[in-house]
Formats: structure tokens, sequence, C-alpha cells
């Protein structure tokens, strides 16, 4: 009986409003680049959200739990998320479309579906290949019938706010693993001729999409600028550039490099700081929020119409929620880890001497707690949190923004004060 009423429930939810899939386009002019809805500019607060227990790790599926589990856990974490001022979620492929919806109409927060495009291996004729040959015929063959049927799934989802295709796939051409360490670039030979590959498939792909769907632009996720060069050469049918950057305080030149070279906009597909300080060897929750805010301040300042590079339009935070199990993958799944696994010099706040910084299982916005006897668990807001709740209230595109404006806002966010508000979780 309970299921019944469940369904019934759900099937007035998606039918209570006519279905209408917004127009979503990535405008070009005198003012800069922006990403507009139905004609509005929509600047992306977005995170990187997923729903992993403690004690599981990424073979957890969560979509594959009954409806009731599932709208309970979303009900709690899009509250979260839409009290924060979040506006879209970053999600790989294996969520349904009737979830897009749900989250969309119930509160307001847009969905990035995002093929991983076989960053971490495939399955081709039923045997596992961890290292993906783009230039293989299979393989290509595979991975484009995967992109078409994305894009059939999605295409007319109400909250779907763009395609995205990879993670970073130009790091695994000459690193395999999946947990993230200081990561051997290669930047001449067999890695180049593979790269190309890579690229000149990824705009197949990015073309497939267009024939099915042009209400929603399609990105691709490069790990920082590393290639950029054959980016330009063979991906000249992508609507975005997304990237996942760790520079620490500051971008840098990616927001000038990406209009000077592309000419497109740029989307921090990842980006933030851990929260454990490497240093001290203790959570420095006041640290995380620092290179949070600076990140987002960078990221506004370069919106369009705002006078400097003006082609930022938005970003997804790393991450929603502590990930216990990245330091060791498949074990210690239940200890939060807390050994600092590579070096990122941008983060000058808890290294030294080169001394390793990054700690993998703490860059939640939230903490973690465990979970209860419906696998449920609760979130407990760090300063982050509190300290982009206010970063997000901006709105770059309103009237009489400029740059002194944005300025002035991050300028009112007291780190100390979202400190303590955290202490109260």
């Amino acid at each position: 009986m309970e299921n019944f009423f469940l369904r019934l429930i759900l099937f007035l939810f998606f039918t209570s409003t006519f279905a209408q899939v917004d127009k979503v386009e990535v405008i070009n002019n005198s003012d800069g680049m922006k990403l507009t809805v139905n004609g509005k500019g929509f600047i992306i607060n977005g995170m990187n959200w997923d729903y992993v227990p403690i004690g599981t790790n990424f073979s957890y599926d969560f979509w594959s739990k009954s409806d009731t589990f599932i709208i309970a856990a979303l009900d709690t974490e899009m509250s979260l998320l839409k009290n924060m001022g979040v506006n879209v979620i970053r999600v790989y492929t294996g969520m349904q479309p009737k979830w897009v919806e749900y989250i969309y109409k119930k509160y307001g927060i847009y969905t990035m579906i995002n093929h991983s495009f076989g960053r971490y291996g495939l399955t081709l004729n039923g045997s596992w290949v961890p290292n993906t040959e783009y230039s293989d015929p299979e393989t290509q063959k595979f991975l484009l019938n995967e992109a078409v049927k994305m894009a059939e799934d999605f295409k007319d989802t109400p909250g779907l706010l763009l395609f995205m295709l990879g993670n970073e796939n130009n790091y695994g051409l000459s690193w395999g693993a999946a947990e993230t360490e200081d990561i051997p670039i290669e930047t001449e030979g067999t890695v180049i001729t593979r790269a190309r590959a890579m690229y000149e498939l990824m705009n197949k792909a990015v073309l497939e999409i267009k024939k099915l769907d042009d209400n929603h632009p399609v990105a691709i996720c490069n790990g920082d600028l590393l290639y950029l060069d054959l980016v330009v050469e063979y991906l000249k049918d992508m609507d975005i550039y997304a990237t996942n950057m760790y520079r620490g305080q500051s971008f840098g030149d990616a927001f000038d490099r990406v209009k000077n070279e592309l000419n497109m906009p740029l989307m921090l597909a990842e980006f933030g700081s851990d929260a454990f300080n490497a240093l001290n060897n203790k959570e420095d929750q006041k640290m995380q929020a620092y290179y949070m805010v600076e990140n987002w301040k960078e990221i506004y300042t370069n919106a369009a119409g705002l006078g400097k590079a003006q082609n930022a339009i938005g970003g997804f935070t790393f991450q929603w929620a502590d990930g216990w199990w990245k330091r060791g993958q498949t074990k210690d799944l239940d200890i939060h880890n807390s050994e600092a696994s590579w070096l990122s010099g941008g983060y000058k706040l808890d290294t030294e001497n080169g001394s390793n910084n990054i700690n993998e299982e703490w860059f939640g916005v939230c903490a973690k707690g465990p979970t209860n006897l419906r696998g449920l668990y609760d979130l407990y807001p760090r300063a982050s949190y509190y300290a982009l709740k206010q970063a997000h209230q901006l709105n770059p595109y309103a009237e009489g923004v400029n740059l002194s404006f944005v300025q002035n806002h991050f300028e009112n966010i007291s780190l100390m004060d979202a400190v303590l508000r955290a202490r109260g979780d």
C-alpha cells in the first residue's frame, strides 16, 4: 500500500505542471560571454554532489535504491543546497531523468549531467578495459553510442541545464588511477597521439548530442589547461570549456587564456579546498572557507560585463560532503583518513618546504555523520557553507552591479562569523 501511494504522489508531482524545457544558450557579445536561460543571464552557483554513506565507496549505487529512500535523501540534501544558494548540481550518468525533474520542480535546482567518457575505463564486449584507448574503433563506437543515449534520455527533461563530457580525461592518458595524487604528466610522444584521438572523438560526441538537442549547451571537462592547444585544434564545436583546477587562492591566467586562445566561456567544473590543515594536523574550517571565498570572488569578477576577462559563467564547488573512501578507495572505508596524499603549492597555509598538503577525504563543504537504520545520514555544514551562502547572494548580472560592487560584496564576508556559525552545528 505504501508503494502505491508513493507512486501516486510521484505521478501527481510530475504531472502537476506543464513540462517545459528551458532554452539554455551561450551568448558572446561586446559585454563578454555568459550563459542564459530563456534569454536571462544565469551564473552557475554549482556544487559537485553525490550521496555516499560512510563505509561505502564509488561503487555505492544511490539511484538504484527505492523511491522512498531517494526522496528522503534528496529532500534533506536539496533543502540544504537551496538554503546555501546553490542553483545547479553536477551529477554523473546513472541518475534517472525523473529525479532531475523532481529536484528542479521542488527546489528550483538545475542539474548538469556528466558522462565520464571512458575516464575510469570501460567494458567492451564483456571485458574490462582499465585505460581507454580512444583511437580504437570499438571504443569509439561505444562512447559515441553512450553520448547519444545520454542526449536521448535527458533532452526533454525539465531541470536539465547542460551536458558535460569527461572528467580531466587528459590526466588519464598518462595516469590510470582513480585516486588523486601527484600526477605524472607527459607532454610529448605517444601520449600526444592518444590525446589527439581523444579530443577528436569528444568533438564527434558533441556533434552527435547537438543533432538531438539544441536547447542545452555541451561542455568538455579538462584537467587544468593541459593540452589546451589540442583542445583549440580539435574541439571546435563544444560550447563551454570546463576544467578541474586546484591552484589555491587564485586561478591565475586561466580566464584570460581560455578567452584569448579558445574564445569560449570558462566553467570551473571542480575547484576548492580541503578542510584539514596538514601542518597543524587538525581540521581547519577557516582555511577552507578562505580559499573557497577567494576562488568564487575570482569567478564573479571575471563574469560578463565587469571589465576583466568577462568569460566566467560560474563553477561547481568541490565538494558537497566528505568522501571517506577517497584515500584508500577500497579499504578503511569507515576511517576518516587525514594523511595528505599530494602537494599543491597554491595552498600555502598548510605546507612548508614542499610538504604534502591535500587531504582527499576532507573536501566537503559539509561534514558527514554516520548512517541510521534506514541507511541515511546527517550533514554538518562547515564554515565554508555559511561563507559561500553569503557569496552566492550576489548576481553579477543584476542591474547596477560593477566590479567595485562585487569586490565590496566579498570584503563584507566575515570568515570568523562563518566559523562561529558552523560551531553551532
